[in-house]
């Protein structure tokens, strides 16, 4: 199936439908982060859950507002029920799949900018989700910090989600992959959850503008880290998600679950 979107709208229609998005998402934004807030005393699975409202909502707002669905495969590979944390290492091409793996996967542990923890109510809120917030001005220091707290977090449960390029990267752009996510899965032992996706075609890094589609999310078989140094896992998570992204610009994904 192609990923290229298929429905062409006016360009009038396509920005009011993108900002009623917008306008739905910093009000579900501003909304969830005061229950979360509001119920710091319940136990953080609870808090979490009801944190994954948000993802649900804006995921399916973005479907109302800007037509833009999604198609997994390769659901499979993802624990259910989850038996062991995993790393998750995932291509990172827009904000959309920030809002899906928050509300698809098992609670996991971001990776974030310290500075946003003193926020008022969504940093509160984002401290009681229990993040990796990391000094970015210390430098090499800031990747010490996230294996440090990321095994924390994996020895108590909670999956991690890295993006081995680092930063939102645009469609057909490759970056260097960090070996970050790498290491944090060779230390703890824990298996890596590789991720590929196209959401870049629709909602473009830093991009107002959403344009119709659907989005392809392909999960990848687990890959054991035990026995393997992190330089190899990083490899071998590069390769596999760059082949997944080959075969999701050719159209050759399968159609497993459309939503």
């Amino acid at each position: 199936m192609s990923s290229a979107p298929t429905v062409q709208l006016s360009t009038p229609n396509v920005l009011l439908r993108s900002l009623l998005f917008s306008i739905g998402m910093i009000a579900s934004t501003g909304i969830i982060a005061l229950l979360v807030v509001f119920v710091f005393f319940l136990p953080f699975t609870q808090r979490y859950r009801l944190s994954q409202l948000w993802g649900r909502f804006n995921i399916w707002w973005l479907h109302v507002t800007c037509r833009i669905d999604y198609q997994l495969s390769g659901i499979e590979h993802v624990p259910d029920p989850p038996e062991w944390p995993v790393v998750v290492m995932a291509k990172h091409q827009s904000t959309w799949e920030t809002m899906f793996l928050q509300q698809y996967l098992p609670p996991m542990a971001w990776v974030i900018k310290r500075e946003l923890l003193w926020l008022p109510f969504f940093g509160w809120a984002m401290a009681l989700l229990r993040p990796i917030a990391i000094n970015r001005r210390a430098g090499a220091s800031s990747v010490k910090q996230v294996i440090r707290q990321g095994v924390e977090h994996l020895r108590q449960g909670q999956w991690v989600l890295i993006f081995p390029e680092g930063t939102r990267v645009a469609p057909g752009v490759r970056q260097r992959y960090g070996t970050g996510g790498a290491v944090l899965a060779a230390r703890s032992g824990c298996p890596i959850l590789p991720v590929a996706l196209n959401a870049g075609e629709f909602w473009p890094r830093g991009g107002f503008i959403k344009r119709p589609g659907t989005v392809q999310v392909v999960f990848g078989p687990l890959l054991d880290s035990n026995g393997h140094s992190p330089q190899e896992l990083t490899r071998q998570v590069e390769e596999w998600i760059e082949n997944a992204m080959t075969r999701i610009s050719a159209g050759t994904v399968p159609d497993v679950e459309k939503r």
